[in-house]
């Protein structure tokens, strides 16, 4: 605990005093909360029947800026914190005191955990989700943050600098942050995606929005934790792996 301790204040530091990490947690809320605001529409002397087509595809900014920030956004802000720490060679400094993989993702992820939450409950907000389904919705994006977090800090591991891990990021952090949205237009594609964390959130909103879905929320909710397991391993062999050339 200790260890988990010295390296999760040396990151709460950092992180408050990098505004292009903070702003990530604050945008896309932002971003869903104006975006619902422009799309209220006064649809007063238009048929019902095209009324209902235009409603029916137009996609939910929350779901949309929630699946990006989960996915998208904090896959690089996590490769970039542990890349930083590569280039600085802080990382080599922390495994030669002794850290374990464990409590270094643990030390990091926590100061970015808990900033998520601060997110996902805004989110929640903004969904005007209530009751259960705010909670539900709000533990749903939670366990796609501790998703993207642990993938993060795995490609951060495996870069070189920052500049690479943005690189080795971004194609990964496109099709887990945008696949999901289209996937609401393309039923091909959301069969393709059905087994990442990143689609499931976006099942698990729009079960929640309609007040059930084919997919039951145990289902959904398994996935992603399957999803998180597979992340953690990968990291630790990451880790082991790198050893001291970090």
């Amino acid at each position: 605990m200790r260890s988990v301790r010295a390296v999760f204040k040396k990151q709460l530091k950092g992180t408050v005093k990098n505004p292009e990490i903070l702003i990530q947690f604050i945008i896309f809320p932002l971003l869903a909360f104006v975006m619902n605001l422009l799309l209220v529409t006064d649809f007063e002397g238009v048929p019902y029947d095209i009324v209902e087509m235009i409603t029916a595809n137009m996609p939910n900014m929350v779901t949309m800026q929630a699946t990006i920030f989960a996915g998208m956004g904090l896959i690089t802000v996590m490769a970039g914190i542990v890349a930083e720490d590569i280039e600085k060679k802080s990382l080599r400094f922390l495994m030669m005191a002794g850290v374990k993989p464990q409590a270094y993702l643990l030390g990091v992820s926590s100061v970015i955990f808990m900033a998520g939450f601060l997110t996902s409950v805004a989110f929640s907000f903004v969904g005007e989700f209530s009751g259960l389904d705010f909670w539900i919705f709000t533990a749903a994006m939670m366990a796609g943050v501790t998703g993207s977090i642990v993938l993060g800090a795995t490609i951060g591991i495996l870069s070189m600098n920052q500049q690479s891990s943005m690189g080795l990021a971004l194609p990964l952090a496109i099709v887990l942050g945008f696949g999901p949205m289209l996937a609401q237009f393309n039923d091909r594609m959301a069969s393709i995606l059905h087994f990442l964390y990143t689609q499931q959130l976006n099942v698990i909103a729009n079960y929640l929005e309609a007040g059930g879905g084919e997919t039951p929320l145990w289902q959904s909710f398994a996935i992603i934790g399957a999803n998180i397991v597979v992340l953690v391993i990968l990291f630790c062999i990451a880790f082991a792996k790198k050893g001291l050339k970090a």
